[in-house]
């Protein structure tokens, strides 16, 4: 049975490049749902003079055609400016990967949507963001979809662990409904805050527990 993969497909798939992750990285993002078949992470460091992407790697928790997005992804955006690097399409990672099965098109999309995540948050660390938009709740719980509950495998607002959203004077206070002694409540604790507090009015983000 043929393989419905091309071979430039095949050979990122198989070579991938830039894969692991950076310590300290000036930008990062994961996209996708180890629930939904397909998961990625990516890393980012920028040139603070020229705003040039110097280093970029990537960790992919999926199918072949996510783990060759990933690699072209990070080819594409290495060298570029964070500008230039957020005007990548899907349909150009795609095309350099010599065309993706429609089913798996979806790969693609997850790709781009993740180097944008980590320029972005790249940006709100290092006040590049223009547009200050004040925090909402509406904000706060979109940034919260970003943090997985390990236990399902889906965001944490997708399986209900979210039960109240304070904002008050610079302070975000989130409760989580899981017992602050559970496996993963640290793990969720450390990554709810780093999402939060990287919004441009966030002075400190809290994080409490049901019990």
């Amino acid at each position: 049975m043929p393989s419905p993969y091309n071979d430039i497909v095949l050979e990122h798939f198989k070579n991938p490049r830039n894969t692991g992750s950076i310590e300290n990285p000036d930008g990062k993002a994961t996209e996708g749902s180890p629930a939904c078949g397909d998961m990625v992470s990516l890393y980012l460091n920028v040139d603070p003079e020229t705003k040039i992407i110097t280093d970029i790697k990537f960790e992919s928790y999926g199918c072949a055609s996510n783990i060759a997005t990933g690699s072209i992804i990070t080819e594409l955006a290495k060298g570029k400016t964070i500008d230039e690097a957020k005007k990548i399409t899907w349909k150009e990672a795609s095309e350099a990967l010599g065309g993706l099965p429609k089913i798996k098109a979806h790969c693609s999309v997850l790709a781009v949507e993740v180097l944008r995540s980590a320029i972005l948050n790249y940006e709100e660390k290092h006040g590049l963001i223009t547009s200050k938009e004040p925090t909402t709740e509406e904000i706060v719980r979109k940034r919260l979809k970003k943090v997985m509950n390990p236990i399902k495998g889906l965001d944490m607002v997708a399986t209900h662990l979210v039960k109240e959203i304070e904002i008050k004077d610079g302070v975000v206070r989130i409760l989580i409904d899981l017992p602050e002694n559970h496996q993963f409540a640290n793990s969720i604790k450390e990554d709810a805050i780093e999402k939060i507090e990287s919004l441009w009015d966030v002075d400190k983000a809290i994080v409490e527990f049901t019990d």
